[in-house]
């Protein structure tokens, strides 16, 4: 069973999401919060295994309320914003959300969507969230960092990261590499426990942070 905890200052927007998610046998719907401030203390006390976060929200908005669950381990956080370029959803990315999903998404992606958070996955397809980085990284949303820590990768896993963030699928990559997919989820489950990374959107994020991909890169 996979417990989620629902945070949106809209009362019907939480009403919706819990109807759909409590239509599922395998997911079950914990606990809700109006805001960032009581997101935060649920997600400590319930330790749901997905917050399903709303980004503008009064008291404490979802960016702040993802990084402080993130960093306390308290549980994977599925952003939800209602524009596909929001930079308050970019930010929650970088603070730690395993990805994001527009309000009006249908309802059987969002339950596939809180399924794959909760199993470790991204949501956010690589070529969207490619798109987003370039916007947000281009317009000079972060700095650099050391590229060195790149170091403990293999040639091969660095290649991988580099497809990774530019877009493409792991089919996609199999393809390009001549490797079956399963090697390049190999591959991919390696690059995240050597650089302590979440998911793929984190992957992603390193990657253009380090300089490993630039923003624009086809």
């Amino acid at each position: 069973m996979t417990r989620v905890l629902l945070v949106d200052d809209q009362e019907l927007m939480r009403m919706g999401f819990r109807m759909v998610l409590d239509a599922q046998e395998d997911l079950e719907v914990v606990g809700e919060a109006g805001n960032g401030e009581h997101a935060v203390e649920l997600a400590e006390e319930l330790r749901p295994d997905v917050v399903l976060m709303d980004v503008r929200m009064p008291v404490l908005d979802g960016v702040e309320a993802t990084r402080r669950i993130v960093a306390a381990d308290a549980a994977k956080v599925l952003v939800m914003t209602t524009f596909d370029l929001d930079e308050y959803a970019l930010s929650a990315l970088r603070s730690g959300a395993s990805g994001f999903l527009l309000k009006d998404t249908p309802p059987e992606n969002l339950v596939s969507a809180v399924r794959s958070v909760a199993s470790g996955d991204a949501v956010v397809s690589p070529s969207v969230t490619k798109r987003l980085l370039d916007r947000f990284l281009g317009e000079g949303g972060g700095e650099l960092r050391d590229a060195s820590v790149l170091d403990a990768l293999t040639d091969r896993e660095r290649e991988v990261l580099v497809l990774v963030a530019k877009g493409l699928s792991n089919t996609e990559i199999a393809g390009k590499l001549f490797l079956s997919e399963a090697t390049v989820k190999t591959h991919l489950g390696r690059i995240l426990s050597k650089l302590d990374l979440r998911d793929r959107v984190q992957a992603v994020v390193l990657a253009y942070e380090t300089g490993l991909v630039k923003p624009g890169e086809a």
